[in-house]
């Protein structure tokens, strides 16, 4: 698979905080030109939340966008959406089983041993971070760097995610060292915020990343 080159990722604390719903989020980033979006909630699924995750899907299908949901293969069953799981979340063969051989499917690396364990696994595309320091982890895994990324980027020929602390400034550096993708959270968020200043920065972020 192709995946996009940048990789929005919603996660509804951080947006929380800071008075902002997800839905209003993913309108605005798509409309900037984002074609993946992956919703990451950690916490109990409400039906408030749900309801969230729900309409976002919406709008990735009339945007003819893709839609991924971090963690939870139920939920992304529901959702008719993809699943992203991590090292501590059910194993990436008993997702695929669930989710059938069809829906995308990324699994969390953060390390050499990790990433050559992942080989055995069925996922689509595999993730590696954070690549620098990040805030959007109470307890972030060791820093890989740009040049253990390109060390490591020849040990799968999978679609390659980089994550963590990915900024406008540095997003140039990471592709050059290797990552198909970058996910990104924090910077995808102006300081004043709003529909269009969201709009506005992920425009930029396409023109960064073309």
């Amino acid at each position: 698979m192709t995946l996009p080159r940048l990789y929005p990722i919603l996660d509804t604390g951080i947006l929380g905080q800071r008075g902002f719903t997800a839905v209003k989020a993913a309108e605005a980033m798509l409309e900037g030109g984002a074609q993946i979006l992956q919703f990451r909630h950690k916490g109990s699924y409400r039906r408030a939340v749900f309801e969230q995750a729900e309409q976002v899907a919406e709008l990735c299908w009339k945007a003819g966008a893709l839609f991924v949901i971090d963690d939870r293969a139920d939920i992304a069953l529901l959702l008719n959406a993809g699943v992203h799981v991590g090292q501590q979340d059910l194993p990436p063969g008993d997702v695929r089983r669930l989710i059938g051989p069809d829906r995308i499917l990324g699994f969390s690396t953060h390390n050499e041993a990790q990433l050559r364990a992942a080989a055995e696994e069925p996922a689509d595309y595999l993730a590696l971070g954070p690549i620098f320091e990040t805030a959007s982890k109470q307890k972030p895994d060791p820093v890989v760097g740009l040049e253990e990324l390109r060390r490591l980027r020849p040990l799968d020929q999978r679609p390659l995610v980089a994550i963590g602390g990915i900024t406008r400034e540095n997003a140039r550096a990471v592709l050059d060292a290797g990552a198909d993708s970058v996910a990104v959270i924090g910077d995808l968020l102006p300081r004043e915020l709003s529909y269009e200043s969201i709009r506005a920065r992920m425009e930029e972020w396409q023109r960064i990343v073309r």
